[in-house]
């Protein structure tokens, strides 16, 4: 079922509630914040309540959209990020727009300028909002040559989550590390997996044989956006390490994705296979299709792939921290390693092919610990996470947001 179909076979709910959700991503984008945020809309939807959104037109946008729930605004592209784009502040239609029809809460998913207009325009008009915090933004920046922004960046975020009634974090160990820099009023949202979509039982024979492999070798998958936050170095040396772990063993490796070092890592890796994009069945495929799955990204709040992975039936090699930590448990449905331990990351990727039974063993357990990760229960703690806001004290209003954006320290 698609987003937008779930608004109609939507159940009974005579406490419904009018929702507005903001994002600069959102579906048909491929990134994980769009996907889940995608899965967090039909599933209220599918409950009974009407979500509104509030995005950037996207380049599959029709002039003129039929959907009311839908409110389109300008977008600029994402610096060093293609494909990507930040939401033109929208204040006044919001302020409009919220005056005429207005909404029992806000989610703000995420802290561009759209966000920040939105923020703004709820406290003028007490609307309460709980908002998300997606992305590491603030890690990002040194791999894209402005580390001297971070300390900024990261005193903006704390300024615009600290000003919403609640905070949902994807895992644990993020909760950790925002409360450590004064983050306020966190609670955790963790994230789901289709396991049907994806399953073990969609291994393509075929497809492997695209990739010249055989049924007794082994595809050492990698799945993301080529970035340079996701920490891809780190592949071309566990697969050498794997390779001569196993020098009798036929392997390749397999990325999926694409991305600003999609160029560099082909050089880099001129025997691995590079797939592109894949959505949907497709992309399942590949997955299910793959025997070893390889994360070593450190700048993830929590990593859709992993539980896709799992759920494919892979053995996954992580480090020990975000999704991995959650659901990875070392020697029974995965391997981790410790964050930033390149040698140990290896180690333990050579660990899962140490013999056929333990990499069997493991990618059964995977497969059985995924299965049970479904989207009902994250979206009905959604909702009570919504639900609870309105009972939270209201936010005053101030005019600070402006100066943050611009560049200034935001105040207090």
């Amino acid at each position: 079922m698609g987003y937008m179909a779930a608004a109609h076979t939507a159940v009974m709910n005579p406490t419904a509630l009018q929702i507005t959700l903001i994002s600069e991503t959102y579906p048909p984008e491929i990134n994980g914040v769009a996907n889940t945020l995608g899965r967090l809309v039909e599933g209220l939807r599918g409950r009974g309540h009407r979500v509104q959104l509030v995005r950037p037109r996207q380049a599959t946008d029709p002039a003129q959209p039929l959907d009311a729930d839908l409110l389109l605004t300008r977008g600029w592209p994402l610096p060093g990020y293609p494909g990507l784009q930040w939401g033109q502040s929208a204040l006044h239609k919001l302020l409009r727009r919220w005056q005429r029809q207005r909404p029992d809460v806000l989610y703000i998913a995420t802290e561009g300028p759209l966000g920040l207009s939105a923020l703004r325009a709820a406290r003028r008009l007490g609307i309460p909002v709980v908002s998300g915090f997606h992305t590491n933004f603030q890690q990002y920046t040194g791999h894209y040559g402005v580390g001297l922004l971070t300390r900024l960046l990261t005193n903006y975020l704390r300024w615009f989550h600290n000003r919403s009634q609640l905070t949902l974090v994807p895992s644990a160990g993020q909760q950790i590390e925002l409360q450590r820099r004064d983050f306020e009023r966190l609670a955790l949202l963790a994230r789901g997996v289709d396991s049907q979509l994806f399953h073990p039982s969609r291994r393509s024979e075929a497809l492997r044989a695209s990739w010249g492999l055989g049924p007794d070798e082994l595809a050492v998958l990698h799945v993301g956006r080529l970035a340079a936050e996701k920490n891809l170095g780190l592949l071309g040396k566990a697969f050498t390490a794997l390779q001569a772990s196993q020098p009798r063993r036929r392997m390749r490796l397999i990325l999926v994705g694409d991305g600003p070092q999609r160029a560099s890592l082909q050089a880099q890796l001129p025997d691995a296979v590079f797939c592109g994009l894949q959505r949907g069945e497709a992309l399942a495929a590949h997955y299910a299709s793959g025997d070893l799955f390889l994360f070593p990204s450190l700048s993830e709040t929590f990593g859709n792939v992993v539980l896709e992975a799992l759920a494919s039936g892979l053995g996954v090699v992580a480090y020990d921290q975000a999704a991995a930590a959650q659901h990875i448990h070392h020697g029974h449905n995965g391997a981790l390693a410790r964050p930033g331990d390149e040698h140990g990351f290896c180690e333990a990727a050579c660990w899962l092919l140490e013999d056929d039974e333990t990499l069997r063993r493991v990618r059964l357990n995977a497969r059985q610990h995924a299965g049970r990760q479904g989207w009902d229960g994250i979206v009905q703690l959604f909702e009570q996470h919504l639900r609870g806001a309105l009972q939270a004290p209201p936010k005053v209003a101030d005019r600070a947001g402006a100066a943050a954006i611009r560049g200034k320290a935001p105040g207090p």
